[in-house]
């Protein structure tokens, strides 16, 4: 490839090695059609002049203390393989921008861009003065992502609609102007959580988002719309009705903008407010209704001819994903037999199964809710046993003893010990079965509410039990 250079020399310019850098103290002028690579730093001085019509690749560090710089025709190229700095006292300006550095690039000067800049590769972090990637009237962007996108301040000149690329590093979390009045100039920025003053809402407003919020300063100009978006597979999302959302702004209390949300509040969607003139604040998305979490009203299980019948009864059932209702052979290990749709009608749910699995002794049951959210809950254990057996606990969960009903083969005297989860023996003892009926073990005070093992045997019988204490 044919590489041009044309100097046209005002004053003097120092000359470094190309792979180190180079310093401009004149007029430095890159023709249509020239390229400049493998150029390391680049330094512009208050007294030099540099136009850049060409193609410019740089991997090292730019200051530019040029004021009145003139963006030229060209692309500027920053790829580097290290972290890069644009440096100086001001603004660097070029027409095409190209960042492909996968170690990014770092603002300590305003870089301004009057074409099409291109995203290829890592993040443009701004710095805290704050600096800004500037898009001038006209211009454009396109390849912005997770991976590529302005962690900090952009700003937008010009009057058109405008989608700014901000995120926090991790994720793009872009907020969009719309119907701008007037010309203006408008800075952005992208918060995570928590969101300030979250608590102080004014009517109709019942909650704003929490995870996230976007800061928007009005330099100049009038007017305009302001769309925001929530992706549940990026930052978590309130467990609202779509039909709530709306856009809110700060003023002292957080106050509702107008909008309507569009798409599912489980997943994606977005919002755009109503025609606002106030920003140099903070914008987030809130909501004029909100939804109380599924509420698990009962839950039991008996055993029947052969089956176990389950009935559970949910309250607020909305925004629910589905129900895993779960057994366990040992009170401890519990497996899933059984997913169920919910009907999601906003109301009192009831729900029953039929568990068809030959009990061995005792079965527990417990049940899974997981809302569109990923919230997940559960329900208390309960438990079944087959009281065809000779020896079995009467009643479980229990109070303060432990009730036990003997048949007539399970007469004769019984070491018992009752054991902690961790396997600390809470307490033993003998238990005397004279005759069948019904006998009793009361427990010691020390036992707090939780799970624990019985186990009660002699040379002919054995009894292990799961006990759950209230």
């Amino acid at each position: 490839m044919k590489k041009i250079i044309l100097l046209v020399l005002t004053g003097n310019i120092f000359f470094a090695d190309a792979q180190v850098g180079i310093t401009n103290t004149g007029t430095l002028q890159i023709n249509s059609g020239a390229s400049v690579t493998g150029m390391a730093d680049f330094t512009n001085t208050a007294s030099g002049s540099f136009v850049n019509n060409g193609n410019l690749y740089l991997s090292g560090n730019i200051s530019n203390s040029q004021s009145g710089m003139s963006a030229g025709t060209g692309t500027l190229f920053l790829n580097g393989s290290s972290a890069q700095s644009i440096n100086g006292t001001q603004v660097l300006k070029t027409y095409n921008l190209v960042t492909n550095n996968t170690s990014g690039i770092i603002l300590n000067n305003n870089l301004s861009v009057s074409g099409v800049h291109a995203y290829t590769t890592g993040m443009i972090t701004t710095s805290a003065t704050p600096n800004y990637m500037i898009y001038e009237a006209g211009s454009s962007y396109s390849g912005s992502s997770d991976a590529q996108h302005v962690n900090g301040w952009v700003k937008k000149f010009g009057n058109t609609a405008f989608t700014f690329p901000v995120g926090n590093a991790s994720y793009l979390r872009p907020v969009a102007l719309s119907n701008l009045s007037v010309s203006g100039e408008f800075n952005a920025k992208y918060n995570t959580s928590p969101t300030p003053n979250h608590a102080s809402l004014n009517t109709p407003l019942v909650l704003v988002d929490t995870f996230e919020y976007w800061t928007i300063n009005r330099i100049s100009g009038g007017s305009a719309q302001v769309t925001m978006n929530w992706d549940q597979s990026k930052v978590p999302f309130p467990n609202i009705t779509l039909g709530g959302v709306r856009a809110a702004s700060f003023s002292g209390l957080w106050n509702n903008i107008g909008g309507a949300g569009t798409g599912v509040v489980a997943t994606s969607g977005s919002v755009t407010s109503n025609s606002t003139n106030i920003f140099n604040t903070n914008f987030v998305i809130g909501s004029t209704s909100w939804v109380l979490a599924a509420k698990i009203i009962s839950f039991s299980a008996s055993r029947e001819n052969g089956y176990t019948r389950i009935n559970y009864t949910i309250g607020n059932e909305l925004n629910v994903d589905r129900y895993e209702l779960e057994r366990s052979d040992d009170g401890m290990r519990f497996y899933t037999i059984t997913t169920k749709s919910p009907f999601n009608r906003s109301g009192t749910e009831f729900y029953s199964y039929n568990d068809n699995t030959a009990l061995k002794g005792t079965a527990y049951y417990r049940l899974k809710v997981i809302e569109l959210s990923n919230q997940v809950s559960y329900s208390a254990v309960v438990s079944v046993s087959d009281h065809s057996k000779d020896l079995y606990v009467i009643k479980n969960p229990i109070d303060e003893s432990i009730e036990i009903y003997a048949g007539t083969p399970a007469t004769g005297t019984y070491n018992y010990s009752i054991t902690a989860v961790n396997g600390q023996v809470m307490q033993a003892g003998t238990l005397d079965i004279n005759q069948p009926g019904t006998y009793s073990i009361k427990l010691q005070s020390l036992f707090a509410s939780g799970s624990y093992m019985l186990l009660m045997q002699n040379k002919d019988t054995r009894l292990q039990k799961m006990i759950i204490k209230k």
